[in-house]
């Protein structure tokens, strides 16, 4: 992977003022046929890869949610078939936007995070309760006639809007003051809104992935540890501040402290986990959906696939979004041009690292806090987030194969 970070990395000029060489014809009707998808076979492995996560969680998502959907008086599969019907119009959605050539979000960035912004506003201020309802404590979701997440949508606003202005100052990103700085400055105006909804884990992954593509594209690490280090009492302040943060710390420090009280969540998911052995109860057999885990169709369907299919479900998890990510750096390092490479970058690490940090959390090695498993666990503004992030890399690989083939 740093081989390939570093080719791509070492790019200064874009391929389009490069002297092209004579067009030649695919050589094969298979070959226009990937090209369909997505030039070379990076785009044909990617679509690959997202209908067998999304074919395996369904099936996972259909035995997670079965007991749940029954007590509330719905059909077993309801959930099931409601995640399939999403995913039906985020297939479309990836479609539309693979064939959008990637270089317009240039254009197109500023209108995005401005768009992305109103509606964070929109979802926190007074009044607007009839299309932004209190659920569950926290003003998240935005009802226009279709329900969703703008926070999902600042995912993909920020790391677009962060490719374009890492390109445009390229030549600043190692000054704090000129390069890292402004930012900063957009980067926090975000994660305010984020955070008042409340949404602190939303808050840090959206800073988290927009400062990778920063770093991908060249800032310095050094100013990343010295603004992490100093953003740490803030952080601890607002943890202290909300006593429930601070009860999933407490659990995360030790999850045997109190298994009925604080530590329930985690200590259920472990006793999921540890319970599937090497092979897994087998598939439907899961004994902690019934009623003793809480979301195990959502924040812990790790610990179901874990507990059914086992040691052997868990590596295959893994494997499959390890893949997603060779996959993206490899669509990453062959883009065409500096804003392809740290688009793909991004767009890559939208999926990928959200998979391994909702792995974290089932296996108690980061606190509880409401990851999803990309393609896997329910939730319709994730998903179609995720989808979106496929359509982009389409779009960038496609481009990469029509570069390399003048």
């Amino acid at each position: 992977m740093n081989t390939l970070v570093r080719k791509a990395r070492s790019r200064v000029a874009p391929a389009a003022h490069a002297s092209p060489a004579p067009s030649r014809a695919p050589a094969a009707p298979l070959a226009a046929g990937v090209r369909s998808v997505g030039e070379g076979w990076e785009g044909g492995a990617l679509v690959l890869l997202t209908l067998v996560a999304l074919s395996f969680g369904i099936l996972e998502l259909y035995s997670a949610s079965a007991f749940l959907a029954r007590g509330e008086g719905h059909p077993g599969h309801y959930y099931a078939v409601k995640q399939l019907s999403i995913a039906a119009g985020g297939t479309f959605l990836a479609l539309v936007l693979s064939r959008i050539d990637y270089r317009r979000y240039r254009m197109w960035a500023w209108p995005i995070l401005a768009a992305v912004v109103l509606m964070l506003v929109v979802v926190i201020l007074p009044g607007t309760q009839a299309i932004a309802p209190r659920i569950n404590g926290s003003r998240r979701w935005l009802d226009l006639g279709l329900s969703f997440q703008p926070s999902e949508l600042a995912k993909l606003a920020l790391v677009i809007w962060t490719a374009m202005l890492a390109v445009k100052k390229e030549g600043k990103l190692h000054s704090l003051s000129k390069g890292l700085f402004p930012f900063l400055m957009v980067w926090m105006g975000v994660v305010l809104l984020v955070f008042l909804e409340p949404n602190l884990s939303a808050a840090l992954l959206i800073v988290l992935l927009a400062a990778l593509v920063l770093f991908a594209g060249g800032a310095r690490i050094g100013h990343f540890i010295v603004l992490g280090m100093a953003a740490v009492p803030v952080l601890w302040g607002q943890i202290e501040h909300a006593s429930y943060r601070m009860r999933r710390i407490i659990a995360f420090l030790d999850p045997t402290a109190d298994t009925q009280g604080i530590s329930y969540q985690i200590h259920q998911s472990l006793i999921a986990i540890g319970s599937g052995g090497v092979g897994g109860l087998g598939f439907g057999n899961s004994r902690q959906k019934f009623g003793f885990l809480p979301e195990p169709h959502n924040d812990f369907i790790f610990s179901m696939i874990a507990e059914e299919w086992g040691l052997l479900g868990v590596l295959f998890v893994v494997a499959l979004f390890a893949a997603f990510a060779y996959v993206g750096y490899r669509i990453a390092s062959r883009a065409p041009d500096r804003f392809g490479y740290l688009l793909a970058v991004g767009m890559t690490n939208l999926i990928a690292i959200t998979a391994f940090l909702h792995m974290g959390v089932a296996l108690a090695i980061l606190p509880t806090t409401g990851f999803t498993l990309p393609f896997v666990s329910y939730g319709g503004s994730a998903l179609l987030t995720y989808f979106a992030a496929v359509g982009i890399l389409l779009s960038v690989a496609r481009s990469s194969g029509r570069e390399g083939a003048r």
